[in-house]
């Protein structure tokens, strides 16, 4: 396909033409309107938005000239490489172990790993790269995620952060290999597998805009506005009334087993040796065995995950005076070892609820992007490559247990956990003790 439109001007014929047909093959290889990356200068293929919003961006923000084989869109990859690595983690003990060879898969198999199938590989060796020449105390990957980090903990402007990385690098000797814009980071950080979808939710928790509503303005059940009202009593155009942020889980998983020594770590309840009568490992606990014994092409697998969910609110204003309350729902894998399964990297930000108020019973709703990979997850996703056997599976998944405070039980499971019958075991037997 002719891609030169690609560097024309955006005003001329040749560009309209070129995004249309960039728009319709997309869509013809997807079979989708509504969940498509953006290729975008400001997006560079990080969020997913429907076709005229993508038009919208191609035209106001350009397209991303780098972005040369549309891989994100359905156009075949292929390439042959040859080198393996292994990289060591922060901690010292662990090493990401890869093989490159030349492979068969299609565009499904290869997920979110980007244009390349092994770019995580290739970023990973930064890793390996110091700052500058001499530094032994950070190396370009550390560097950038230290500074990621900073910029997300006192909220720093998308300007703000490249006039940082710029100074930085100016203060820093020549030849040095740190970032010099947001949007080198960004593709830098995308590789890794921290992408995001931000999406849009009605005021009063009564849907997401995603899917048949990706293009609705206002909400179809309670009628509200999608976008935020000012203080003149004019709406914002653009500007969402609310937010949900969710950070898909299927990439992080497969990243997981890109680690020799974490994807060890993930059949470990499979090859320790347990112990009559005590339960050292959730492996040993009743529902690990129901599951195995109801679904055993599913408990045959060790690497097939185990996983934990759970969600309450907190205030991040750090004030009493505030009441604003924002849920984030997080992911734990029981498969890891009790001294690791709970580890703070291991621990799996998948979705943020802003406020300012609690979702509630309506948690539900924003759970919806979660439930459809759990689902994908359950079925199982092919292709996954597993460092320490060095070989491709499919990873399933379930979901076994939550892990929250009473009244996020209720809000959780459906459960009443207030009044007459507040006890969810007793439920119509509950004893009310009167005095």
């Amino acid at each position: 396909m002719d891609k030169s439109w690609m560097h024309s001007d955006r005003r001329s014929k040749a560009y309209e033409f070129g995004v249309e047909a960039f728009l319709n093959f997309a869509v013809e290889n997807l079979l989708t309107t509504t969940h498509i990356r953006c290729p975008c200068v400001k997006c560079v293929n990080l969020k997913l938005f429907g076709v005229g919003i993508i038009r919208d961006h191609v035209y106001f923000n350009g397209i991303d000239q780098s972005y040369k084989n549309w891989t994100f869109h359905g156009e075949p990859w292929e390439a042959t490489t040859n080198a393996s690595r292994n990289v060591e983690e922060d901690d010292g003990h662990s090493r990401y172990s890869f093989v490159s060879e030349e492979i068969d898969m299609d565009d499904n198999d290869f997920g979110d790993f980007g244009s390349d199938p092994y770019e995580f590989a290739n970023v990973i060796g930064d890793g390996d790269q110091p700052v500058y020449l001499g530094c032994r105390k950070y190396t370009k990957l550390s560097a950038l995620v230290k500074l990621y980090n900073l910029k997300a903990k006192h909220g720093m402007s998308d300007v703000c952060f490249t006039e940082l990385l710029i100074l930085q690098g100016n203060l820093l000797p020549e030849g040095n290999t740190i970032p010099t814009s947001m949007y080198e980071a960004k593709k830098t950080l995308c590789a890794l597998g921290l992408s995001y979808e931000k999406m849009h939710a009605c005021p009063n928790d009564c849907i997401l805009y995603r899917k048949e509503y990706e293009d609705s303005t206002n909400c179809p059940t309670c009628g509200i506005s999608r976008w935020k009202e000012g203080k003149d009593s004019i709406l914002k155009e653009g500007v969402p009334a609310k937010v949900v942020w969710y950070f898909p889980p299927i990439p992080r998983f497969k990243r997981m087993f890109q680690s020799h020594e974490t994807a060890k770590s993930l059949t470990w309840h499979a090859a320790r040796k347990s112990i009559e009568g005590q339960m050292s490992h959730p492996a040993d606990s009743p529902s690990w065995k129901l599951l195995d014994d109801k679904w055993p092409e599913f408990g045959n697998e060790p690497r097939n995950l185990r996983l934990a969910l759970s969600s309450d609110g907190f205030n991040p204003h750090s004030s009493l005076s505030s009441r604003y309350s924002c849920w984030p729902v997080i992911l734990v894998t029981y498969n890891l070892p009790p001294w690791l399964c709970m580890k703070r990297k291991f621990m799996m930000l998948t979705l943020l609820i802003s406020g300012p108020k609690q979702p509630g019973n309506d948690i539900d709703v924003y759970l919806e992007p979660l439930i459809d990979d759990l689902k994908s997850l359950w079925v199982g996703i092919r292709g996954v490559y597993d460092a320490h056997n060095g070989e491709y599976f499919t990873l399933r998944a379930a979901l076994m247990w939550t892990i929250n405070d009473f009244s996020a039980y209720g809000n959780l499971s459906g459960c009443v956990v207030k009044g007459y019958k507040a006890c969810p075991i007793c439920g119509d037997d509950t004893h009310l003790v009167t005095g």
